[in-house]
């Protein structure tokens, strides 16, 4: 006999094909982040107010994510999937081996990632903010710092779809549909 068909017979019913994961708001969220900071990243010194734009609404954004994780539903607070820096490196370990868990919300490095995304961008608000303001207009120094957090993002970017895609052969599932709609198997 099966797992599936033990479940049914125990329960009386199918278990669920899919399971509810993350939250609109973390989608929304998402998805968003990214566009913008594509959107951010493209325009730079070409279309300035585009550019000022889509940099304040990723600062708001960002604002109303650190909230969401503290408050939000289970998967999308930083308690969930926020991990140590040993249980990080052990997770990629076992990724490296082709013998990582699975996990049903973010796995220990996707964790990492988020934190390391949120405070790159944060960084990249910050020092963009002080480049509009009277104290550090023209300072030099301040643009450099801007660039060089966007370019690190940009490398977390790469290193970040590297994982999703990683994961999602190793799984055998796809995450980037899941962070579409939301749902992944259960098991």
């Amino acid at each position: 006999m099966s797992v599936i068909h033990d479940a049914i017979v125990a329960g009386g019913e199918k278990p669920p094909a899919t399971v509810k994961v993350w939250d609109p708001f973390v989608r929304l969220f998402h998805w968003s982040l990214a566009g913008l900071f594509l959107l951010a990243y493209a325009t730079g010194d070409e279309v300035e107010n585009v550019h000022i734009a889509a940099g304040y609404t990723i600062a708001g954004l960002l604002g109303l994510r650190i909230v969401w994780g503290f408050v939000g539903p289970r998967r999308a607070r930083f308690s969930d999937f926020v991990r140590s820096p040993r249980a990080v490196l052990a997770y990629a370990r076992d990724v490296a081996l082709l013998r990582a868990p699975r996990y049903l919300g973010h796995n220990p490095a996707g964790g990492a990632m988020v934190v390391a995304l949120i405070v790159m961008l944060i960084g990249t608000c910050a020092t963009g903010y002080m480049m509009t303001t009277g104290s550090f207009w023209g300072a030099k120094w301040v643009e450099e710092v801007h660039e060089t957090f966007a370019n690190l993002t940009i490398g977390l970017v790469v290193v970040h779809v590297l994982g999703v895609l990683v994961a999602s052969f190793e799984h055998r599932e796809n995450l980037v549909k899941a962070m579409i709609t939301g749902r992944k198997r259960p098991s």
